[in-house]
C-alpha cells in the first residue's frame, strides 16, 4: 500500500458552513421487510431508515422512534439491536464509510493497469449513483457537520480517506513523471481532490444540481487540464489509452 499521504482530514465534501442546507434534499423512502427477518436483515433494515431520518431530519433531529417509525417497527427493537441512539448512528456511519471504500476499491480494481485509467476510474467511482444519492448525501453531510467535535464520527470520516488520497497522489505522481508534466504531484492531488470536494457539495446543495454526468465530465475536464498528454478535452471523451 502507498505509504505517501496528503494532510490527514476528511475528505468526504462536507457542506461544513451550509450543512443545515442538506436535509431537505429528496430521498427514497425505506422498504419495510417483514417482521420474520434474521438480525443481519433487520440491522441493515434500521441502518438503511436511519439514512432516510437523517435526510429529512438532519443529526439533531433524527429519534430512536422516527428510525422505528421509518423501519416499521417497534421502538423496542431498535433498542434491542443498537441500545442507544449514539450506537445506533455509529453504526450507520460505520456503514456509508465501509460502502463508499467498497466503492472505489471495486472501481480501481477494474481499471486497467495504467495509471491515467485508474486515476479516471477512482474519480469517476465517487460519482456512483449508490452511494452518491441525495439520501446518502445529507446522511454524510449530517455525519460530517458533527464530525469535528466527535472524535468517533472523524475517525470514520477520515481513516479511509488517507488511503484514498494516497493512492491519487502516486497515480498523479506516476502520470506526470510518465508524461513529464512541469507539475507537483502534492498540489495536483490535493486540486482534484478540492474539485470533488466541490462537487458533492453542489449535490448537496443547489436547489437544481447538475446530473451525476456533468459532475464526471466536469473531472474529465480538470483531468484534460492537467494532463493532456493523457487525457482528451472532456466533450471527446473521458481518457486516453
Amino acid at each position: 500500500m502507498i505509504l505517501a499521504l496528503l494532510p490527514e482530514r476528511p475528505r468526504i465534501p462536507i457542506g461544513r458552513q451550509r450543512a443545515h442546507a442538506c436535509v431537505m434534499a429528496i430521498f427514497e423512502p425505506t422498504t419495510v421487510i417483514g417482521r420474520k427477518a434474521s438480525k443481519e436483515v433487520r440491522r441493515q433494515q434500521l441502518i438503511e431508515a436511519t439514512i432516510d431520518v437523517m435526510a429529512r431530519k438532519g443529526y439533531s433531529g433524527t429519534t430512536m422512534f422516527d428510525v422505528a417509525k421509518a423501519a416499521g417497527l417497534s421502538s423496542g427493537i431498535v433498542n434491542f439491536h443498537f441500545e442507544t441512539k449514539e450506537r445506533l448512528l455509529v453504526e450507520t456511519l460505520k456503514y456509508l464509510a465501509e460502502e463508499y471504500r467498497a466503492n472505489w476499491h471495486k472501481a480501481l480494481n477494474a481499471a486497467g493497469e495504467g495509471p491515467a485509467e485508474q486515476l479516471v476510474a477512482l474519480l469517476f467511482s465517487d460519482f456512483n449513483p449508490d452511494i452518491c444519492s441525495p439520501r446518502k448525501l445529507s446522511a454524510w453531510c449530517a455525519f460530517w457537520a458533527e464530525a469535528q467535535s466527535r472524535p468517533t464520527y472523524l475517525e470514520h470520516c477520515g481513516s479511509n480517506d488517507e488511503e484514498y488520497s494516497a493512492i491519487v497522489l502516486d497515480l498523479c505522481g506516476k502520470i506526470i513523471k510518465k508524461g513529464r508534466y512541469p507539475l507537483s504531484p502534492e498540489l495536483i492531488a490535493r486540486a482534484l481532490d478540492a474539485v470533488l470536494e466541490g462537487l458533492w457539495l453542489d449535490l448537496m446543495t443547489m436547489a437544481k444540481p447538475y446530473s451525476l454526468d456533468d459532475a464526471k465530465q466536469t473531472i474529465a475536464a480538470c483531468l484534460h487540464a492537467f494532463f493532456p498528454k493523457h487525457y482528451p478535452p472532456a466533450e471527446e471523451g473521458t481518457r486516453s489509452n
